[in-house]
């Protein structure tokens, strides 16, 4: 019994196989995606400007919020002043803190963007 004969193969190659190739130039990303000390470095360099940036607006929240008991300290007056009837202590504490909190934060986000971004066109570059 003969057995049926498939489609012959056929080998494809491209033209240009005798071409010089390109050489394979190291990116950042490359770098950061095979953990190289230079990829570790870049992702170093990343966080350490996340951690700094944190800090500072953590730091300048931490001030504005926590000079409010400084106030109401020094300034006795502010705790008996009234606001529309209300108290300014809570006019303050229950009004005026999440403004403050809301400007750190999109303080926080827009420029937590941009050193991301930075980095990327950066790692993009090498």
């Amino acid at each position: 019994m003969s057995t049926p004969e498939g489609p012959r193969r056929v080998r494809v190659t491209s033209p240009r196989t005798s071409a010089a190739r390109r050489p394979i130039t190291p990116t950042g990303t490359r770098e950061i995606d095979e953990q190289t000390r230079l990829g570790e470095v870049y992702m170093h360099s990343l966080i350490q400007s996340q951690l700094r940036l944190a800090l500072a607006v953590i730091g300048g929240a931490t001030v504005l919020l926590g000079g409010i008991p400084l106030l109401f300290a020094l300034v006795p007056a502010t705790r008996t002043l009234d606001v529309l009837g209300v108290p300014l202590p809570w006019v303050i504490l229950g009004v005026a803190v999440y403004p403050v909190v809301y400007v750190a934060a999109r303080v926080y986000v827009r420029n937590a963007e941009r050193i991301e971004a930075e980095f990327t066109e950066f790692v993009g570059r090498q």
